[in-house]
């Protein structure tokens, strides 16, 4: 087997060297061919891309958090290269709704020995922007593009860009046409959810399934101390999740207008502000390597 490794050296704040010298005597001792390719922010798709062609791997293993994950499907999409994921980012919410292993040497593990192989999904934005986990606009992106700009980080620093926006919030009108209807609604944030919680463990879409040709669009309609009491509570109890404030549309893809431009991220990449989302699903874009205790698998007929 050879065995590409994909490192983000620097997500979530997290040393990836101890995991691939223990990697490393892992491969050594069963004969493993591995490469390790880690990320610049210079032109890492093509280098990438190149890397895949040279080295001809067998399977990738993306090493980092969700915005890892994200760079290494898009690139491998539409191929029959299969990847998995190891969880050593900040929050790893995309490897906690596809039940890989927390613990990076048993995620490798099973990623050497796993036999099956299913089809994972990914959002397409505008022809040009991916999303595999969750997306939005409105006050949470507002929320990321000022943490990112912030040297601190961690809770704390998200919490207060929170209370500052609630301070402010100022709801907006979206029209969503999917499934042949125009909807109308207004709200202060929309998602686009491929997966069910955010990285934080907070629901958004508890219908979520990143594997099953769908995804959902929610309109939250309004957020408040008591909303947001229901929101910290459904993480640890999904009962609480507030269901009755959040207008949902499953579909495999929607034209999105907003009254007003709108600042758009993707799985915590903000991605600018926009007046139209043209959106849809890429139905098992990319080839996952899993398990039979992922509960996402749809049942085969």
């Amino acid at each position: 087997m050879k065995l590409l490794f994909v490192v983000n050296p620097i997500s979530g704040g997290v040393n990836k060297e101890p995991f691939l010298n223990k990697a490393g005597r892992f491969c050594r001792k069963f004969n493993i061919e591995s490469h390790i390719f880690k990320t610049t922010g210079k032109d890492d798709r093509r280098l990438l891309r190149e890397v895949i062609q040279q080295y001809n791997p067998d399977r990738v293993a993306s090493v980092g958090g969700d915005g890892t994950t994200l760079f290494t499907a898009e690139v491998l999409l539409n191929s029959d290269l299969p990847m998995g994921i190891i969880p050593l980012g900040s929050a790893n919410g995309m490897a906690v709704e596809l039940f890989v292993n927390p613990e990076p040497m048993e995620a490798l593990k099973e990623l050497v020995m796993s036999r099956v192989v299913a089809g994972l999904d990914l959002i397409q934005v505008n022809n040009q922007h991916y999303c595999m986990h969750i997306g939005d606009v409105g006050i949470n992106a507002r929320i990321v593009e000022a943490y990112e700009r912030d040297s601190n980080r961690g809770m704390a620093t998200y919490a207060r860009y929170f209370l500052e926006e609630l301070k402010r919030t100022d709801p907006f009108t979206v029209w969503v046409k999917a499934n042949g209807e125009m909807v109308e609604k207004r709200g202060v944030m929309v998602g686009l959810c491929n997966a069910r919680k955010y990285g934080t463990g907070v629901p958004l879409n508890l219908t979520g399934n990143p594997m099953d040709g769908r995804f959902e669009i929610v309109v939250v309609q309004n957020i408040d101390l008591n909303s947001l009491v229901k929101a910290g509570l459904s993480k640890f109890n999904e009962k609480f999740h507030d269901s009755q404030n959040g207008f949902v549309i499953s579909t495999e893809e929607a034209e999105i207008k907003f009254n007003r431009p709108s600042l758009l991220q993707l799985d915590g990449e903000v991605i600018g502000e926009f007046e139209k989302l043209d959106v849809k699903l890429i139905n098992g874009g990319v080839k996952l390597i899993t398990h039979f205790e992922n509960s996402n698998l749809l049942p085969i007929d």
